[in-house]
């Protein structure tokens, strides 16, 4: 059996992971069909019940002029009145609508506070309208938080664990209004591939035209391929082809995060014949005080003298040749010999892509 290897870098080496070379993926995991696609929705609100971890009124005005709205909106009159309260936070509400939502069914919701609030464990959503970007209301949210962290505090000490300032609502919200999208108004069902690319969009122009057994499906561009649905529904051709098996193809790619010293190479990444040489040089510093003691009986003080070791050490590194063009496997085991940690392999590659040798592209995060 052939291997295609994927190369990640987390330690001080590349390791290699082996996946089948002629692997297929379903149709539904490689596109999207356009017109049928998510939503998201905003909303402002208040959180009540909090035990004395809300918003402080001095540091969060908008808190105390959206609760005295609240009351005054359930005749409650607070005009004059000067609150202080640590029970309620100001918070945005976050949700997404699915496509092809119906009225009355529930989405999760997630919680967020606005305002100097230091926990929302143990609160209370209060209604909360949903807004999409066309400003209509498609939801309305309320109800009990879950938070995902909590606080504890002494007199002392504060620990924190995870974040106690998002909470969810599981089916909080109650979707209101429906997005307006027919599929049976298509004429043709247009595949949106998540990863655009020429070859793999040929490939699923031809998978898909053989399990239809007709020429329906015709490419457009590296990322879109046109199914003429004819006399079958849309609803029905989609799922007669969601599970269609395609062999994706992808660009050969080095994407290396220098942040956390990661690197994955792709395995379509080839490399001309090079010789690489990595050294360094270490430097190390030590501070010591010395403490010099007066003589008995004397007027002297004790004085502490710093002391201070300056070490250089070079490291010599020798050349060691790869030779090319190598496939993925003997790029991975010519940088492993060589000992070298993520950032000096960061580096090498980054040369390697300079000089002309690697057939693929780099891509720094």
């Amino acid at each position: 059996m052939r291997f295609s290897r994927i190369i990640a870098v987390a330690c001080a080496s590349l390791i290699a992971v082996s996946t089948p070379a002629n692997s297929q993926s379903r149709l539904k995991d490689l596109v999207d069909v356009e017109g049928v696609r998510s939503n998201q929705l905003v909303g402002y609100g208040l959180v009540v019940g909090l035990n004395g971890t809300g918003d402080k009124s001095q540091n969060s005005p908008f808190t105390d002029q959206s609760l005295r709205g609240m009351l005054e909106r359930l005749g409650v009159s607070v005009r004059g009145n000067g609150l202080k309260t640590r029970n309620v936070a100001a918070v945005t509400v976050t949700a997404t609508l699915p496509p092809f939502a119906r009225q009355g069914s529930t989405l999760d919701v997630t919680v967020s506070s606005l305002g100097d609030a230091t926990s929302l464990s143990g609160g209370v959503l209060l209604v909360t309208p949903l807004l999409a970007a066309d400003g209509e209301v498609y939801a309305v949210a309320q109800g009990s938080l879950v938070a995902g962290g909590d606080q504890a505090s002494g007199a002392a000490e504060t620990v924190t664990k995870n974040i106690p300032t998002v909470a969810r609502v599981a089916n909080g919200a109650i979707i209101e209004k429906e997005i307006e999208f027919a599929l049976s108004d298509m004429t043709d069902v247009k595949l949106i591939l998540k990863n655009p690319d020429f070859t793999t969009a040929k490939r699923i122009e031809q998978a898909v035209n053989s399990r239809l057994r007709k020429k329906a499906a015709q490419i457009i561009d590296n990322t879109t391929v046109a199914v003429n649905r004819g006399s079958t529904s849309a609803a029905d051709l989609i799922a007669m082809i969601e599970n269609v098996q395609v062999k994706p193809d992808a660009k050969a790619k080095v994407v290396v995060d220098d942040r956390t010293g990661t690197i994955i190479i792709g395995e379509n990444v080839r490399i001309g014949r090079i010789a690489i040489s990595q050294g360094g040089l270490t430097v190390k510093v030590s501070e010591n005080a010395a403490v010099v003691q007066p003589e008995p009986l004397s007027d002297g003080e004790t004085v502490v003298v710093p002391q201070t070791d300056v070490e250089m050490k070079e490291v010599q590194g020798g050349f060691s040749i790869v030779n090319g063009p190598v496939m993925l496997k003997d790029l991975v085991d010519g940088l492993n010999q060589l000992g070298v940690k993520p950032r000096d392999m960061i580096a090498i590659l980054q040369a390697i892509k300079a000089s002309g040798a690697m057939s693929a592209d780099l891509e720094i995060l």
